[in-house]
This record gives C-alpha cells, structure tokens and sequence, in this order.
C-alpha cells in the first residue's frame, strides 16, 4: 500500500517516471516508452515519448486488463512480440493501443517493498521481440526508480517524524534528540539520492526549526562537510560516518579538518558546538 506522503515536500514521482523515459527511449532507440502510476492496483499512463496519437493519454488500465494490468499483478516483466495476434493477454485496449501502432510491446514493473507502484513500458512498431540488451536496460530502469520511490518514502516517514518532533521540540531534550536524529537522517539519505540538493535543503530548515532568535549566521561549509558533521553530531565514528555516507574514513577526516579550520575550532567536538551556536546543525 502506497504511504501517505508529505505533498507540499515531495517531489512529483511522475517527474522522476518521465526522466526514466526519455532515458530509455535515448539510449536504446525504442520509437515509444510510455508508462504511469499505479493507484488502488489501477494502472494510469500519464507519460510519453515518442507517442504519435493522444489515445492511450490517461488510459485507467485495471489489474489483470491487457498487458500493463497483468503485469501490474504478477509484479514481473510481461511482454508480447505481436500485440495484434497474441492470446495470452485480454484485449481491452485494442482501440488506443493499435490506434498508436504499436505491436510489440515490453511492460516493466516498479516494485517498492512488493507493490507495483509504476509501470514502464517499451514499444515498437514492428511484430519483433523486444531485444535482450534493451530488455536489460528497461529492467534497470525499473530498479532505479524503485530504488528512488524508496528513499522518497522514507525520507516521507522521517519528515512525519520531524513535524512530531517540532511539535513537541518545547517539552525537552528529548524532542530535541529526535529533531537531530532526523536531521542527521535526511543527510544521509541526500548521499544517495538524485534530489539530494531538495533534501539537503529540507535539513538546512529543520536545522533552524528549533531557532526564536533570528536568522542563521553565515558560514561557508560545504554540503558534504556539513553531512560529515551532522553525523558526528550523532556520536558516529569516523569510520561509522564513513559507511552511512558511502565515504571513506580518510575522506570523512579531511571533511572534519576543512570545517575545523572554517568554524575555528580545534577538534570535533567543538566544531559540532560551532556549527549548532551558528545554528548551521540542530
């Protein structure tokens, strides 16, 4: 089941569809990619490359229904080399999909913790099978995406958190602790994530959420010395700060040098008191 989001926080998820898209259709040729969302286990295409009609814009594909809505179900890779002819699947869609022209046909699942949340699709206008290296590529797609709708829901999860934790911020340390568990958690994922500069902006402000004295002071440390020093902040190690950031132990030390020099501090546990007084962590 799809979890509730924070709307005015999170990127449309259709953006990232489509940039998986035109990424398919570039590199391995395919003349259509198309694909949508998955909502209540109904299928809803809503992007296209390559596309010539309009007939399959918006199309509700309903589980089990044509191609996309038996991969939907079966949460696995379906495909049909000759759409007109083919037995296997229901034909439903008969009218937009052969209005389009299209006769072979690649369907990709989206699979986020076992639920199809999106389909990507490939197509061509000839009765061919779909070949290999271009099936692969789709494939990867999909876990690209998978991997992104991913980290979009946690870092959903960790917001839900943080807005408890302001909330509550005023009652004591312990609020406190979970705005910083939070904020140290959003950094961590901007590491992986293709909108990690959003997240990262996301943290500066919870950075501040705790703030009634004004506006932050100016500083100039980078994002990735402040993702270093926020997990320091946690109580991490170098080396435990190195694995949560996909970085090495040495790396971190030179990222905790770089911000003591900037903060004028002499080790790291004033450096993380710097950077909380200018308000940089919370």
């Amino acid at each position: 089941m799809r979890p509730p989001v924070s709307p005015m926080l999170r990127p449309r998820d259709a953006d990232a569809l489509r940039a998986e898209l035109r990424r398919i259709a570039t590199v391995t040729g395919l003349p259509v990619a198309f694909g949508g969302e998955v909502f209540d286990r109904t299928l809803v295409l809503t992007e296209f490359v390559g596309a010539r009609t309009s007939g399959l814009h918006g199309l509700a594909v309903r589980p089990n229904s044509g191609l996309g809505g038996a991969t939907v179900v079966a949460a696995r890779p379906m495909s049909v080399s000759d759409y007109r002819r083919d037995v296997t699947i229901t034909h439903d869609y008969d009218g937009p999909v052969l209005g389009e022209g299209i006769l072979s046909v690649l369907a990709v699942p989206v699979v986020v913790d076992g639920d199809t949340r999106a389909v990507l699709y490939g197509a061509q206008r000839s009765p061919s099978p779909i070949a290999d290296q271009t099936a692969d590529f789709l494939v990867n797609s999909a876990r690209r995406l998978s991997t992104e709708l991913r980290i979009r829901d946690e870092v959903d999860r960790r917001l839900r958190l943080r807005e408890a934790a302001v909330a509550n911020a005023t009652s004591g340390v312990a609020g406190v602790e979970q705005v910083r568990e939070v904020h140290a958690e959003l950094r961590r994922l901007a590491a992986d994530s293709a909108d990690g500069a959003r997240l990262r902006e996301l943290a500066d402000r919870l950075a501040q959420a705790l703030a009634t004295d004004g506006p932050a002071a100016d500083a100039s440390l980078s994002a990735r010395e402040l993702d270093v020093l926020t997990q320091v902040a946690m109580g991490c190690t170098n080396a435990e700060a190195a694995q949560r950031l996909s970085l090495k132990t040495e790396t971190v030390k030179s990222y905790l040098r770089s911000a003591a020099t900037k903060l004028g501090t002499r080790n790291r546990h004033e450096s993380v008191s710097r950077a909380r007084l200018l308000r940089l962590i919370p």
